[in-house]
């Protein structure tokens, strides 16, 4: 199994970094948020969870051990496979998947796209005692900290990661607000990794 990847950045991708190990770029998939805490040119330590297929070798990547360690666990529920358990990851934090695990929060995992009802009952019923369930996680919970939305500052630091200027990425952040904002109006989280590439887009065409 390869536990980690370090080296330097050499490209980022909306869904993805390439890392240079040795004098070999590896691909490795990652959520919004972890590709936003990198750049291209620096050096990068990812905790990394090798999924074999008889077709693929896919190489998934975390800016922690616990989120790594939370997609291993998704996993195990069934009908969860690596790209619906990094999408779990790319919506909600390890802590908010616990504490909505935790407290059959349906609402708060059928955010995820691609789970329904039904699925998000069957991740309850079978990973409720394994996940865990940080007493941090559900006393920020109980208390309502909403807090600032973070996507604003998930797409913008991805823009600057993707070598766009800060000035480009707040104006691309301005053009796909409208977007989150319907999306929070309706009790949804923003899909981060819709809005950087809507914002890439709108770059794009300018």
């Amino acid at each position: 199994m390869i536990a980690s990847v370090a080296g330097k950045v050499a490209a980022l991708a909306p869904d993805g970094a390439v890392v240079e190990v040795g004098g070999v770029g590896i691909l490795v998939h990652c959520t919004p948020g972890t590709l936003a805490g990198l750049r291209v040119g620096e050096a990068a330590r990812l905790a990394t969870s090798l999924v074999v297929r008889e077709e693929s070798l896919t190489l998934f990547g975390f800016g922690s051990e616990d989120e790594r360690t939370v997609f291993e666990m998704l996993q195990t529920a069934s009908g969860v496979g690596p790209k619906l358990a990094l999408a779990m990851l790319a919506v909600h934090t390890p802590n908010a998947l616990r504490v909505a695990v935790a407290s059959a929060d349906l609402k708060a995992l059928t955010q995820v796209p691609g789970i329904g009802q039904k699925g998000a009952q069957r991740i309850v019923l079978e990973l409720k005692d394994r996940l865990g369930t940080p007493e941090e996680a559900v006393n920020a919970a109980i208390g309502g900290n909403a807090g600032k939305p973070a996507w604003r500052e998930q797409v913008h630091s991805g823009l600057v990661g993707l070598g766009y200027s800060s000035k480009d990425a707040d104006e691309a952040v301005a053009v796909v607000a409208p977007e989150a904002d319907v999306a929070l109006a309706e009790g949804r989280q923003p899909q981060v990794a819709a809005l950087l590439k809507a914002a890439l887009r709108a770059l794009s065409v300018r």
